[in-house]
């Protein structure tokens, strides 16, 4: 009814995001979780001189994301 009939038979994709299409590429997942680890040391040894609060306040954010990251890549990863 209404043109609707023949989306019942059609089968759906999966939606896939373009950063789990390069997690698969074993090289990628590789490059990207070393340049993460590499980002991640980098805040840590400005984090821990803390000159500046509100640059303190940011990097702290900016390295809860960069570890959240990470393990949404092992995660994924683990699913599939």
């Amino acid at each position: 009814m209404f043109g609707l009939e023949n989306q019942k038979k059609k089968k759906v994709e999966a939606f896939v995001f373009d950063l789990e299409k390069d997690w698969k590429n074993p090289a990628k997942h590789r490059e990207m979780k070393e340049k993460i680890e590499a980002r991640i040391q980098r805040i840590k040894t400005i984090l821990k001189t803390g000159e500046n609060k509100e640059e303190f306040d940011q990097l702290g954010i900016l390295l809860h994301g960069y570890t959240s990251l990470l393990k949404v890549m092992a995660r994924c990863l683990a699913t599939k």
